[in-house]
């Protein structure tokens, strides 16, 4: 599973920060990472736009074998705290969509994963 951080021209990238993401997304998508190929993470800092549930903003897009792309965002007050959110929001949404899958085949996880990439590229 690969991921990607990318950042605005607002937000200072460093390697503290990639092996921070890293970490979180790492340790909350672990379980699915045999059927994401990558995640996409963004990072902006709205300064200039004031709102109420913070600043600073984090949007993740999973990439999953056999489904559509996955997206989810986070504001908070803190990078940190949008990234450990948008984290734990990906976390539910690949949970439920391959869930859905599983329970629409009605077999086993990986299999499911396996026909609906099949069915993907005969379409």
């Amino acid at each position: 599973m690969q991921i990607n951080v990318n950042t605005d021209k607002t937000i200072e990238r460093h390697a503290g920060l990639d092996d921070h993401v890293q970490t979180v997304v790492t340790a909350a998508i672990s379980r699915f990472a045999e059927h994401i190929t990558r995640v996409e993470v963004h990072l902006s800092d709205n300064n200039s736009q004031k709102s109420v549930d913070g600043d600073n903003r984090c949007l993740m897009e999973a990439r999953i074998t056999g489904y559509q792309p996955i997206a989810v965002s986070d504001h908070a007050a803190s990078l940190h705290q949008a990234i450990n959110g948008a984290a734990d929001k990906l976390k539910r949404a690949i949970d439920s969509a391959l869930g859905r899958l599983y329970d629409k085949r009605n077999v086993p996880l990986s299999q499911a994963v396996s026909e609906a990439a099949d069915e993907e590229t005969t379409e």
